[in-house]
């Protein structure tokens, strides 16, 4: 079973999968969602998700999609700031989705819960950041960077390679004091995968799980359903269903998504019948 999982304020009981809604300030988001630094919508966004049954909100400030372009440190924190005050007491963990230290340091000064990483804590100085606070931590993998990670993906087998990856990483966070139950891992779909790659990782997602680190997928809207379905990213909800209950029966208890409510319906039409 897997333990209680450590984010900074909280301890979040990972038996059951826990929905983590996104909050975007980004001007480039490849999902349509992103707010443009506006910290009013981005507050009522995320209230409105905490109703809906969000565990965890995930704020960013910087589009990781393919091609995306950097945004500036200052500016990253500049969108944040007002938005995590505005949302430190809305009663849930708060992430930051960012792979910059600078920002980092930033966010956890102000009293963020997690961080989630798109290079996993890969950067200089970043492990000893997360390490120095209460923090949880998403250790993410990624083949390349997101300007040319979709260029020409290539494994041997997805699945092993990123099992060593994110076991290479558990490894390096635990090494600089980071407590295993403030850790949890993303196997990464879309971030250097083809369509092959990511449904590859999706039907042997079993093989990921390890006892004690919440599997975390971020599947919402993702090109990979589109191009199952033929669907523009704002049309993904229903797919976006299918897969996150596909990997949640794989056993994955972090599901990161856009559309809340309805993630939250369907879990909860999935654990009624788990638990008859």
């Amino acid at each position: 079973m897997t333990q209680n999982f450590h984010c900074g304020r909280f301890v979040l009981d990972a038996a059951r999968p826990l929905i983590m809604g996104i909050v975007n300030l980004s001007d480039d988001s490849f999902s349509g969602d992103g707010l443009h630094g506006n910290t009013d919508l981005a507050i009522a966004q995320g209230r409105r998700m905490i109703d809906d049954g969000a565990h965890i909100l995930d704020l960013g400030a910087e589009s990781s999609r393919p091609g995306a372009e950097p945004v500036p440190v200052q500016q990253e924190i500049d969108r944040l700031a007002p938005v995590i005050e505005g949302l430190r007491d809305c009663g849930a963990p708060l992430s930051i989705d960012t792979a910059k230290p600078e920002v980092m340091r930033f966010a956890l000064a102000a009293g963020v819960d997690m961080i989630n990483d798109i290079h996993a804590l890969r950067a200089p100085g970043a492990l000893e950041l997360v390490a120095a606070s209460r923090a949880a931590v998403c250790l993410m993998h990624m083949q390349g960077d997101p300007g040319t990670m979709q260029d020409d993906p290539r494994y041997a087998d997805v699945v092993v390679e990123v099992a060593e990856f994110l076991a290479e990483r558990v490894a390096a966070a635990e090494a600089v004091g980071i407590a295993l139950n403030r850790i949890a891992v993303d196997p990464g779909f879309g971030f250097g995968k083809t369509l092959e790659h990511n449904i590859e990782l999706l039907r042997r997602l079993g093989e990921l799980v390890v006892p004690g680190f919440p599997l975390l997928v971020g599947l919402s809207r993702k090109s990979v359903l589109g191009l199952l379905t033929g669907r523009a990213a704002h049309e993904r909800i229903h797919a976006g269903i299918a897969a996150n209950v596909l990997a949640v029966l794989r056993g994955a208890r972090i599901v990161r998504v856009h559309d809340v409510a309805a993630t939250r319906d369907a879990l909860a039409v999935l654990q009624a019948v788990e638990d008859y």
